[in-house]
């Protein structure tokens, strides 16, 4: 069994090492690095997280945050994200424990300055990512607890959106793209049927989440050429949902000139039929509301 030995100490939680291949890793932990020097055998039974060091740009970051930042914003973050992935029950993407305690340890310091950012993607985020907001409403909770600064619910939804990064593997531009994406075709479907949509409804729940692949595979550039499909209930389904239709060839004329990306008959064909099974459930409820 190989055994895990102290290179550096970059402070009481965290310790430079190899792994098995002779590589260097961050060893993270609890209490690993308290009392040790260099060439000292780790405690194995306090090993919460590895990194391997590959990415050399990624590594000097961590690196330096872990010599630089107080080790409690490493335990803060290292408490947020085991809740969110406990909660969420997926593994977050390691980059996670670099960009979220940079950003906690830099948005703790502004709040006690008097310095509130402001979210401008809070609704959304709220909306979109229910789960993953109300994590970051629980992290404040948190925070406030830990460090007595009590934070806005902007907060929260940064929080939230390096949480929903880490899960999809994206980077921070590329969800900032897609959120905004997301909404403009919302807002297309909103004033074309000049309606309000019920954000707790299960068809509205369903269209947004496949608004958010869509959303991605228009960003990636994915090649066209594989999507240049063609399907034959198109023209049944054009023809029983007029309106849905109509506002579908909305969204492709939008997708096509802010993005250079154009709809194929696949794609046209499960936008129309999410867009008429969101409407038709508001006019339902509309309905009932009358009596």
């Amino acid at each position: 069994m190989i055994k895990i030995v102290v290179k550096k100490i970059l402070n009481n939680n965290s310790v430079i090492s190899e792994d098995i291949n002779c590589k260097e890793v961050i060893v993270m932990g609890k209490g690993i690095g308290f009392s040790k020097k260099n060439g000292d055998l780790i405690d194995e039974t306090k090993i919460q997280k590895i990194f391997v060091l590959e990415d050399d740009k990624k590594n000097n970051q961590l690196i330096n945050l872990l010599e630089d930042i107080p080790e409690e914003y490493f335990e803060l973050s290292q408490m947020i994200i085991q809740r969110a992935s406990q909660k969420l029950g997926k593994d977050l993407a390691d980059s996670i424990y670099l960009s979220l305690t940079d950003h906690l340890y830099m948005s703790i310091a502004r709040y006690r300055e008097g310095l509130h950012l402001k979210n401008k993607l809070l609704f959304e985020i709220e909306n979109f990512y229910p789960d993953e907001f109300r994590l970051g409403l629980e992290a404040l909770n948190i925070i406030e607890s830990l460090f007595s600064v009590k934070m806005a619910e902007d907060e929260a939804a940064f929080i939230a959106m390096h949480i929903v990064v880490s899960e999809n593997g994206d980077d921070m531009e590329d969800f900032y793209k897609s959120t905004k994406l997301v909404q403009s075709i919302l807002n297309i479907v909103k004033f074309f049927f000049k309606v309000n949509f019920n954000v707790e409804s299960f068809y509205y729940q369903r269209f947004l989440r496949h608004l958010r692949f869509f959303s991605l595979r228009i960003l990636s550039g994915e090649d066209q050429k594989k999507l240049s499909l063609k399907n034959d209930l198109l023209p049944l389904i054009k023809d029983r949902y007029v309106d849905a239709y109509q506002c579908t060839l909305k969204i492709k004329d939008f997708v096509n000139n802010s993005f250079n990306y154009i709809l194929d008959d696949e794609e046209i064909l499960y936008l129309t039929i999410h867009i008429s099974q969101v409407i038709s459930d508001i006019e339902e409820e509309k309905g009932k509301n009358k009596f």
